[in-house]
């Protein structure tokens, strides 16, 4: 009785580090593909008077793509969508302010406190209760992921795209598969010099 008892704690033993390891390969992975797990918000719909929920793994935004029209800005969001290997939106709408708190965003903030990503913008606006954190993850001088969280009052959006996101180019996504519009002004094309 003893010793089955001895091999069943063995048993045990070794398959507890057997699953610590997938699961550290797991959120190694995660950590250096551009990808941060949002899932942690999903508890929020139920709270929320509207919630939105994108999950486009690379397959997907292959299927997606050829459905696209074929006006030239549709072309540039096809090429934009080429380099993509995932769109993942979490976005919802509460009826009263409090609906969420810190807590719920801290594990999302957690992962892009990684040395792969890097905050490159934040836009706070005391007067209206907005908070907006841009980052950027890179990858041998590339950017390979984005990470966007926006705070209002009664409102939280997170967005991350994964893989070689052209920021010039970033703004054509507004308003597709679930991205909302972030008002990212265009430049202006400019007209041809004449010598």
């Amino acid at each position: 009785m003893k010793s089955l008892l001895i091999l069943l704690l063995r048993s045990l033993w070794v398959a507890l580090l057997i699953t610590f390891a997938f699961v550290a390969a797991d959120s190694q992975t995660v950590a250096t593909s551009g990808r941060i797990r949002i899932d942690n918000l999903d508890g929020l719909a139920a709270k929320a008077a509207e919630s939105v929920n994108v999950n486009l793994d690379e397959r997907l935004l292959r299927l997606v793509t050829p459905i696209l029209g074929r006006d030239p800005d549709d072309k540039e969001l096809k090429a934009l969508i080429a380099k993509l290997k995932g769109v993942y939106v979490r976005q919802f709408e509460f009826d009263n302010t409090g609906a969420y708190t810190e807590s719920d965003v801290a594990p999302i903030r957690e992962q892009l406190r990684s040395p792969d990503w890097s905050r490159v913008a934040e836009v706070v606006s005391r007067r209206e209760g907005t908070n907006v954190e841009v980052y950027i993850m890179t990858q041998g001088g590339q950017v390979g992921g984005l990470a966007i969280i926006c705070f209002e009052p009664k409102e939280l959006t997170v967005i991350n795209l994964v893989g070689a996101v052209d920021l010039d180019k970033l703004s054509k996504l507004e308003g597709q598969f679930g991205v909302p519009d972030l008002e990212i002004e265009r430049p202006a094309k400019q007209p041809p010099k004449k010598p």
